[in-house]
């Protein structure tokens, strides 16, 4: 180690023995574990007098290594010699900070899912850093993806909440489909990075053996992985209580086959006693909307004979509604029942993104304080976990609303109130303030609305949103970054509000990229969210592409509720251009997507109409599909003729990565061009890749709205996704068989294409260019 001798004391004992590092200033430093990483002590350290606590991750000078740490203190023992000390917390633990809390007590915790792009990342960690500090969760949940497909970006993003906001944070596990290998050196990273509660879960159902990792050591009659209580077990054997373990559960029963006519609660029900009796602390269920099931389902476990369930905590899931079509599909895949009564209440907004979200506010706000009376019964604290998607404005509208979020300090709590104002004196007169009596208002964000704006009688400012008039220049300057005022900006108050929820009304996987909430609603990664008996119930054993073109038909026809790639039906605006889809598929142009073109239908229209009434919506048709090599090769062809430059925008890529579009033909030519003298000014200057808006609309008041885009980042990150499917598909059958081989030749010899016709006003002129 540069810089430092590592001379490891014994200190206190038994568990609780601790190492001493002595550095080559003298500074002495216990530690837990040691993590390569250099960096530098906090300057406020320096400062420290008695005892200062620091954050989770510390770092010393001279140190090659930083110690991960509960609890660390810094003692100033004289001008020359500073000790730090690491004091080992059991509050890091959920079961443990529950404990701790007051009897009737409300608490609440956060999920999250990786991003699938590196914008989206980013943009999720400003987005963790300002609810940490305006909701202040007892915990936060990171998922993991199906068969370890996200293992890398889990723990990155796991170690942002531990280490770098201080979150105590529970880690998703699943445990089939995934190599020992892996599972076992993420819960060794897990305790490295100071994380003490995992999610056990059992993910998709098991693959055949032949698909397992030969590299994996072969596993005893007491490790085999089938269900979420094996992994229990197992980290119990081999981790004893070092973790606090949870486990799922659904309120309205969760068969094996994921039908809801083979749902039961009473079903479920061994299952859950167990993975308690395995060794889990906890219950986290799956979300629900039906608060009847839920009494049911916590009656039922409080009660039940075998006593397992007397004094485990219980913790409801509960789903924020995002949009309509977003929680139609999010309860089709989880089926969880939405009752007749709130569905009525979502129907008559389904139009209306924005009244759509604020209903929902509404409705998991009423379920929250029905679940309060509830687990009043027990005197204990009350928890709830809240499914984010990855977005904030509708949780801190709920969490605030429903008194979830606990009381802060002074100094976070500070400037929270606007004071009443006292007379102010200018140039030696009086100018009275308006007084708001009885009313105590949250200030509002820097730029805020008007509404925000604390009024005086005379004079009137001339240009309000960025003039201050003379008795608000005339007021101390006091704290901007509040709690109360970071709640305001994830509640989407003022200018910095509208710009940290700028993408509260995602479109799945045809948002923008640069949103943390892009790509599939729950992060789960590929999957085909199907189970094996279903999936040959579905789609047989299909050994021709003639059989692929069937399927993919059927499914147009309304013959099958679901393709590999989508567990969704046909919106309406779908039957346009049923026709022209048959058409592409029955050539062996597999469609995964597509919309007709929309020239300035009223937002009232029942077939394509969406948002605030009395606006219109345009659409570009576009189509993507999956087409074999040869074909691609003609039609490539084609859309890189010079005039079809203005026409179309194209993004082809294969399963080995190779990628080509209209941004990449444009930039080859402008080269070529440069090269023989003949490029003009503007075709010098720099191009962005482009970002085409396939769906827009204009309403009265509002700028533009574009909830559907298209561009290159979003679609090579889908593209893996879409090609990965192929190979879950193979897996379902025997290797070696003709089906698997079919599939994964596929795979290997297709391409994705997506195919932007900009001309909005003619309806048919992707299909003809298609087509001809």
């Amino acid at each position: 180690m540069s810089g430092a001798a590592f001379k490891p004391q014994q200190h206190l004992g038994g568990a609780n023995r601790t190492a001493v590092l002595h550095t080559g200033d003298g500074t002495r430093c216990h530690r837990d574990h040691w993590l390569p990483r250099r960096a530098s002590l906090r300057q406020g350290a320096k400062e420290a007098k008695g005892f200062d606590k620091l954050p989770h991750a510390t770092t010393f000078p001279g140190v090659q290594y930083s110690t991960v740490i509960l609890t660390t203190y810094i003692h100033r023992i004289s001008p020359y010699r500073t000790e730090i000390r690491t004091i080992p917390s059991t509050m890091e633990k959920i079961t443990d900070k529950v404990a701790a809390l007051p009897p009737d007590s409300n608490y609440f915790s956060l999920e999250f899912f990786p991003p699938k792009t590196a914008m989206g990342f980013a943009n999720l960690r400003d987005r963790l850093e300002r609810m940490a500090r305006g909701l202040r969760p007892l915990f936060v949940n990171v998922t993991w993806g199906a068969g370890g497909s996200t293992a890398q970006k889990s723990l990155e993003l796991a170690e942002i909440c531990q280490r770098e906001l201080g979150l105590t944070t529970c880690l998703h596990l699943t445990c089939t489909n995934m190599s020992r290998r892996l599972l076992d050196k993420t819960l060794e990273d897990a305790k490295v990075l100071g994380i003490r509660n995992i999610l056990a879960l059992r993910g998709d159902p098991p693959r055949a053996a032949e698909y397992h990792d030969e590299n994996d050591p072969e596993p005893t009659d007491d490790e085999e992985f089938s269900w979420a209580a094996d992994l229990v077990r197992y980290i119990k054997k081999n981790h004893g209580d070092y973790f606090c373990i949870g486990v799922a559960a659904y309120p309205e029963g969760h068969a094996d086959q994921s039908h809801p006519r083979e749902q039961s609660l009473e079903h479920d029900l061994p299952y859950l006693v167990e993975k308690v009796q395995a060794g889990a602390d906890f219950i986290m269920t799956q979300l629900f909307f039906d608060i009847d099931a839920y009494e049911h389902f916590e009656n039922t476990l409080r009660g039940h004979p075998s006593g397992a369930f007397k004094d485990v905590l219980i913790i409801p899931g509960l789903m924020p509604i995002q949009s309509y079509q977003m929680i139609k599909r999010t309860t089709k895949l989880s089926h969880a029942k939405i009752p007749p009564a709130l569905m009525a209440r979502l129907d008559a907004v389904k139009g209306d993104d924005e009244k759509v979200k604020m209903e929902g506010v509404a409705i998991v706000s009423e379920i929250i304080e029905r679940i309060k009376e509830i687990k009043s019964r027990t005197h204990t604290p009350r928890g709830f976990h809240f499914y984010t998607l990855n977005l904030e404005k509708a949780v801190a509208f709920i969490a605030e609303g429903t008194n979830l979020i606990p009381p802060g300090t002074p100094e976070e709590d500070e400037s929270a109130i606007l004071p009443d104002f006292p007379q102010l004196m200018i140039n030696g007169s009086s100018v009275p303030t308006r007084s708001i009596q009885g009313l105590s208002t949250r200030k509002g964000s820097i730029g805020s609305d008007p509404r925000d704006r604390v009024i005086v009688a005379n004079p009137r400012p001339s240009h309000p949103d960025y003039e201050a008039s003379p008795s608000q220049a005339g007021l101390l300057a006091e704290p901007v970054n509040t709690r109360a005022n970071t709640l305001a900006i994830s509640e989407g108050e003022g200018v910095l509000g509208r710009e940290a929820t700028w993408d509260d009304f995602p479109n799945g996987r045809w948002g923008d990229a640069r949103s943390p909430a892009y790509g599939q609603i729950d992060g789960y990664g590929v999957s085909l969210h199907v189970t094996v008996p279903q999936a040959l119930q579905l789609w047989g054993s299909p050994k021709t592409t003639e059989d692929i073109n069937n399927i993919l038909i059927r499914h147009l026809k309304g013959e099958l509720s679901a393709i590999p790639w989508s567990e969704e039906g046909f919106n309406a605006e779908t039957e346009a251009i049923r026709d022209n889809l048959i058409k592409l598929n029955s050539k062996g142009w597999w469609s995964l997507a597509s919309q007709p073109a929309v020239n300035g239908l009223r937002s009232s229209d029942g077939t394509f109409g969406w948002g605030p009434h009395n606006g219109f919506v345009f659409q570009k048709a576009f189509v993507e599909f999956f087409i074999p090599s040869a074909d691609w090769r003609a039609l490539e062809a084609k859309l890189k003729q010079p005039d079809m430059k203005d026409v179309v925008c194209f993004y082809a890529t294969n399963a080995a990565g190779d990628f080509v579009s209209t941004d990449t033909v444009n930039f080859r030519a402008r080269m070529a061009a440069d090269a023989d003298g003949t490029t003009s000014e503007a075709d010098r200057r720099p191009h962005e890749p482009s970002t085409n808006a396939v769906t827009w609309g204009v309403f009265p008041g509002k700028e533009i709205l574009t909830p559907t885009i298209i561009e290159e980042v979003s679609f090579r990150a889908w593209s893996e996704e879409a090609f990965g499917i192929w190979s879950e598909w193979a897996k379902i059958y025997e290797k070696g068989s003709d089906t698997q081989k079919l599939l994964e030749d596929l795979k290997e010899d297709l391409w994705l294409v997506n195919v932007i016709h900009h001309d909005y006003v003619e309806r048919d002129g992707l299909w003809e260019l298609l087509f001809q």
